[in-house]
Parts: structure tokens; C-alpha cells; sequence
């Protein structure tokens, strides 16, 4: 097991929102025909004969469409339409960080100074101290927010638990809670693209070794990802606004409006948020044993 790839993966120290550098001896194969990217081409075709005038990159429309489908077919669905002609593709490389790419209408004529505009904003918001400090006020507002339902925190940067101890790679746990003698593995995203799925599979891995229950805090997953850690005795909190720090509001603010993506900087997390896993905790409890009422003669 030592060998498969996923237990090589280690965590960045920060969550660019650049795409990796790709050689082009990198690219993806091939892939079959798929009813959903066909769907969602048609609606992101739509999209552009409104939006002829204006810019946008990559993982911002992963998000804008995301009510409808997943990060990567809408991915696979701007690649196609690219191909085809139907939108016009930039690629921007970042030295030392990856790349961005922006579409566009093909009769836009002006788009070179709309996609500087949005990749400086890019640039602000993936700067390794500020998305650090996204990491870190995810954290501090949900260990904020968890006790007040009764979850308390038991641990930090957790790699032991109950005895045990996770030891085929370096990850750990963001936080355990627990309530009610039940005991959380909780992992906390604050990133506008989902998890990664190798970073997924080690951290549900750890919960199983741990003998935790997996609690994923994310602001979106796929809903293939939801399942999965349901069918593993957990839960996914999905609080929808990335959080940006405390006094960056105005910023956030501008993001919003220019970029059209969800992002916000409160000062608490919404009480309903922690309601909705407050409630399929008490539904999942284990029933108490029916008393044994037969009367002796």
C-alpha cells in the first residue's frame, strides 16, 4: 500500500488559485464522450452569447456553475468548446506558480485588459500569506462555532487518537470534536475548488484507522465526494462563502461583485450552518435499548 500514489501526496502550505504548470507531454487522454459535459457545453455556450463582453478564468466558472456540475466537467466542457471554436482560450504562465486561463466570446475585441484586471485580483487572493490566512480563519471561526451546538474540540493537527496512531504518511487532521461520546476527524477547506481527492481519500483513510467518525467543513464538494463520506458514517458541512479574514471585507466585497464567485468575510458562522450537522448528529445516534418490561410471575 506504501507505494500507491496517493500516500506521496503532501499538503501545500498554501492553496494557490492558479492551475499546477502542465508540460505538454502532461495532458489529459482522451476521454469518451459524456452526456453531462455535453449539457454542461450547451449551457456554457448560452452563457457566452450573453457575456460577449467580458472575461472570465478557469476555476471561476468551475464555480459559477457549480450549482449544475461538477469542477470538472465544467473544466472538460470549456476545453471541448475551446477545440471547437466556440470561445477563445488565454493562457497566462505565473513563474514560479502554475498558470491561469480566461475564455471569452470569440468576437470579444477587448479582452486583453479585462484579463489583466481579473488576474490581478487572482494574484491578490493566491498570495501565500493571504490564502494562509484563509486556512486559518476557516479554522478559528469553526472552532468557534462547533461548541456552540455541544461539539468541543479534543485536539489539533491531530495524527493520534484513542490509542492509535496514523503513521503511512505525514497528513493529519485539522481538529477532533466530539459530542455525546461520538468523536469527529474534522478536516476544514476554506478554498473555492473542492478537496482534492487524493487529499479526500487519506483523510477518510486516517478517520477509519483513527476509529473517528469523518467530518469534512468544506465551502463546496461534488456530490459523488458527499456520498462517499456518508456511506462512511460521516458527514460533509458545506458553508457555500469562502471566508476571508477578519478586516477583509471590502476585498471581499470587490471579489464578489467583480468576479461573481461566493465570498465573505463575517465575523461568526451562521447558526443554521452548524444547525444542519447539529441535526443529522442526533439523527444518527445510537438508539437506547428498549427496557426490558416483562413482568416476572
Amino acid at each position: 500500500m506504501a507505494s500507491e500514489s496517493y500516500l506521496r501526496w503532501e499538503p501545500p502550505d498554501y492553496d494557490p488559485d492558479y492551475e499546477p504548470d502542465i508540460r505538454e507531454d502532461e495532458e489529459e487522454e482522451e476521454q469518451p464522450p459524456d452526456p453531462a459535459v455535453d449539457r454542461a457545453k450547451d449551457t456554457i455556450r448560452a452563457f457566452f452569447d450573453v457575456e460577449r463582453t467580458n472575461v472570465f478564468y478557469k476555476q471561476q466558472l468551475e464555480v459559477i456553475f457549480e450549482g449544475d456540475f461538477f469542477h470538472w466537467v465544467t473544466s472538460r466542457a470549456l476545453s471541448e468548446l475551446a477545440a471547437e471554436g466556440h470561445i477563445a482560450v488565454e493562457r497566462e504562465e505565473l513563474p514560479g506558480t502554475g498558470n491561469i486561463s480566461y475564455y471569452h466570446a470569440t468576437t470579444h475585441r477587448y479582452w486583453r485588459r479585462q484579463a489583466q484586471d481579473v488576474i490581478a485580483l487572482v494574484t491578490q487572493f493566491s498570495a501565500p500569506a493571504f490564502t494562509a490566512g484563509l486556512g486559518a480563519q476557516g479554522e478559528l471561526l469553526f472552532e468557534a462555532a462547533l461548541p456552540t451546538a455541544g461539539f468541543l474540540p479534543k485536539g489539533r493537527k491531530v495524527r493520534a487518537h484513542g490509542g492509535k496512531e496514523w503513521s503511512e504518511t505525514e497528513h493529519d487532521l485539522d481538529r477532533v470534536f466530539e459530542r455525546d461520546g461520538i468523536a469527529y476527524g474534522a478536516e476544514i477547506k476554506n478554498t473555492l475548488k473542492y478537496i482534492p481527492r487524493d487529499e479526500l481519500t487519506v483523510k477518510m483513510r486516517m478517520c477509519k484507522h483513527l476509529g473517528l467518525r469523518p467530518l469534512f467543513i468544506v465551502r463546496a464538494a461534488a456530490k459523488s465526494y458527499i456520498n462517499e463520506v456518508r456511506l462512511a458514517g460521516g458527514f460533509t458541512l458545506v458553508f457555500k462563502y469562502q471566508l476571508y479574514p477578519f478586516g477583509q471585507k471590502a476585498f471581499a466585497d470587490t471579489v464578489r461583485e467583480a468576479l461573481r464567485v461566493p465570498v465573505d468575510s463575517p465575523a461568526r458562522i451562521a447558526d443554521g450552518t452548524v444547525q444542519r450537522f447539529l441535526n443529522w448528529h442526533l439523527k444518527t445516534l445510537p438508539k437506547p435499548k428498549a427496557e426490558n418490561k416483562d413482568e416476572v410471575v
